[in-house]
C-alpha cells in the first residue's frame, strides 16, 4: 500500500521478552517485509504498555513503536503499512493476545482463527480497523 520504497520505511523499535519465540518470529516477518526493526529485550513490558497508553483489554506479549503509533501484538506489515499510508487520528493499533495465524503465530497443521486488528486512541476507546 505504501508507494515508498521499503528503505523509506520508519524504524520499528519494539519491546519483547528475551525468551519469547513467537515475538521474535513477528520481527522477522516485519523485516521481511521491509521495515528495519530494534528490539529491547526486557523481562517485563508492561510498563511499556502502560507508558504508551494501550488499553489493557488490548494487550499481547510485545509492544512496538513506529513513526509514533504504537503496534501492539501480532499486527501484520501490511497492516502497520495501510495505517502508515492513511494516517489515522490514532494512537495505534493492536491483535489482542496471540491468535492462531496471526504473523508469528502460525501453526503448522492448526488453520488460522479470524482476529480483528483494533484501532485505539489515547481516551481508551477501540474500534476493528481491520479483520483477518
Amino acid at each position: 500500500l505504501l508507494n515508498r520504497q521499503s528503505d523509506e520505511l520508519p524504524t520499528v523499535t519494539v519491546y519483547k521478552s528475551p525468551t519469547c519465540g513467537c515475538c521474535a518470529k513477528w520481527v522477522d516477518h516485519m523485516k521481511a517485509n521491509g521495515f528495519e526493526v530494534n528490539v529491547t529485550d526486557m523481562p517485563d513490558v508492561t510498563p511499556m504498555k502502560t507508558r504508551f497508553g494501550l488499553p489493557v483489554a488490548l494487550a499481547s506479549c510485545h509492544t512496538a513503536v513506529i513513526d509514533g503509533y504504537v503496534v501492539e501484538g501480532h499486527v501484520p506489515a501490511d497492516v502497520v503499512k495501510k495505517m502508515l499510508n492513511e494516517k489515522p487520528d490514532i494512537t495505534g493499533i493492536a491483535v489482542p493476545g496471540m491468535p492462531i495465524g496471526s504473523p508469528g503465530m502460525e501453526v503448522e497443521g492448526r488453520p488460522a482463527q479470524q482476529y480483528d486488528i483494533l484501532a485505539f486512541t489515547k481516551d481508551g476507546k477501540y474500534s476493528v480497523y481491520e479483520s483477518r
